[in-house]
């Protein structure tokens, strides 16, 4: 890391976008997820994973939704909701450990 400034950046930015994202989305989409919480994370972050690696690998084509950059965040902020899910911090989610 270059600068801590970065990192704060990077930080606010993905509170910005989990926050919009969240009202969009509402809690349920993830505490109502088929097999769970925990296993709808996974496969959300299994989807963000492969099109990690096929931007990567393939990129002299121009994406047409998403960016190395957005798939990034989103991953980043899945595994956020991912922390917040085992503590009970997510709404429609018990007590920690309750996440499945």
């Amino acid at each position: 890391m270059k600068d801590i400034k970065h990192l704060e950046e990077i930080l606010m930015e993905l509170q910005v976008i989990m926050v919009r994202k969240h009202q969009d989305y509402g809690p349920y989409n993830i505490a109502h997820a088929p097999g769970g919480a925990m296993n709808g994370l996974i496969i959300r972050m299994h989807d963000k994973l492969e099109r990690l690696q096929n931007l990567y690998y393939h990129k002299g084509d121009t994406p047409n939704y998403e960016s190395i950059e957005d798939t990034l965040q989103d991953l980043a902020n899945y595994a956020i909701i991912g922390l917040m899910v085992q503590r009970g911090q997510w709404e429609g989610i018990g007590g920690p450990g309750l996440s499945k």
